[in-house]
């Protein structure tokens, strides 16, 4: 959703990386060490900083630091960041709807609620430990021993089409085309509002946000080209007044990038986030809109991957998948209407 991409939900730590060690010169004097380490070192937020710091993996010119409280002084700091401990996913049971299969790649309709593979908060219950106990031993292993197979992803609360790959050439055939962006990807999304105009390009760059690192944001500059095309199919609930915004939208977005929470990000910078985003979703609904939210039970953000197309990497034939939202999308949708 990326080096190749990794679908909408990019994660920067890889398991089983060796020790990497920062370094960073801080030359004013009086500003909280936390705070001007966080600066130093963008990558990492104040609270990792603090869990370093008391762990003794910070020194300043040699000597350790082990107070985020105190004030910081010119130096040469050196952060040590210990190595993730590798994860080995075990084979689980878990019911897939499969899409498509064959002895090179599976294509699966992905639940909201389960992640693409183990994480730290996220253990198990992955579509990595439910592909082990399909596949078996064919799934490809180029993704690393903590996500076999999974060549792009989608967030744990997106629903939706996924690829995972069976054999290392269908991997690095499929991370190619994500490379080159040679993928159909149509996204289903219920917004607040709708963006304005009803059809448009959304092309701005996308990185982590300076004000909270554990989101991503439109940036002006930095970051990475994300580019996504939309159209409002359809209205739900009158303006309030004359020329003003309808209470929601069913929005259908298409990627041309695959930035980590892309779609999420674009449409909330429209003015019109996706519905139950708890992340991105600034502001509050209108009343009907939020009933509806709760009458229907959805409880993640209204986003749906409905499309995937793309030219098998190893037979050359053009395969394409379209599946329907799920049960609380259609629910939501369903109320919508009645506005």
């Amino acid at each position: 959703m990326s080096d190749p991409d990794l679908t909408d939900d990019d994660d920067l730590s890889a398991p089983g990386a060796p020790a990497e060690v920062l370094q960073a010169r801080i030359d004013a004097a009086g500003v909280r060490l936390d705070k001007a380490l966080a600066d130093v070192f963008p990558t990492l937020s104040r609270a990792r900083l603090q869990a370093l710091l008391a762990e003794g993996a910070v020194n300043r010119d040699g000597a350790v630091l082990t107070g985020g409280s105190a004030k910081a002084q010119p130096g040469l700091y050196s952060v040590a960041l210990p190595p993730v401990a590798p994860a080995t996913p075990q084979p689980q049971a878990i019911p897939l709807t499969v899409l498509y299969e064959d002895a090179d790649l599976i294509v699966i309709d992905k639940p909201a609620g389960m992640a693409a593979h183990p994480a730290p908060g996220t253990p198990d219950g992955t579509l990595v430990n439910a592909l082990l106990a399909h596949c078996g031993d064919s799934l490809s292993g180029i993704g690393g021993v903590a996500r076999p197979g999974i060549v792009h992803r989608l967030d744990k609360d997106t629903s939706g089409v996924m690829v995972a790959a069976k054999t290392d050439r269908a991997h690095a055939g499929l991370s190619a085309l994500f490379a080159t962006h040679d993928i159909e990807r149509t996204y289903i999304a219920l917004t607040r509002g709708a963006p304005s105009p009803t059809t448009g390009r959304i092309h701005t760059r996308i990185g982590r946000s300076t004000g909270d690192r554990k989101k991503m944001a439109v940036l002006k500059a930095g970051g990475r080209e994300a580019i996504t095309d939309y159209i409002v199919q359809t209205t739900f609930g009158e303006p309030a007044k004359a020329g003003g915004a309808p209470l929601a939208a069913r929005v259908a977005c298409t990627l041309h990038t695959g930035r980590t929470h892309q779609i999420r990000v674009h449409l909330s910078s429209k003015g019109s986030p996706i519905l139950g985003d708890a992340v991105y979703g600034s502001g509050s609904p209108a009343a009907p809109v939020r009933a509806a939210i709760a009458e229907a039970g959805l409880a993640r953000q209204a986003l749906h991957a409905a499309v995937l197309g793309f030219v098998h990497p190893v037979t050359g034939e053009r395969l394409r998948f379209e599946t329907a939202p799920p049960a609380d999308m259609l629910a939501l949708e369903a109320l919508l209407r009645e506005l």
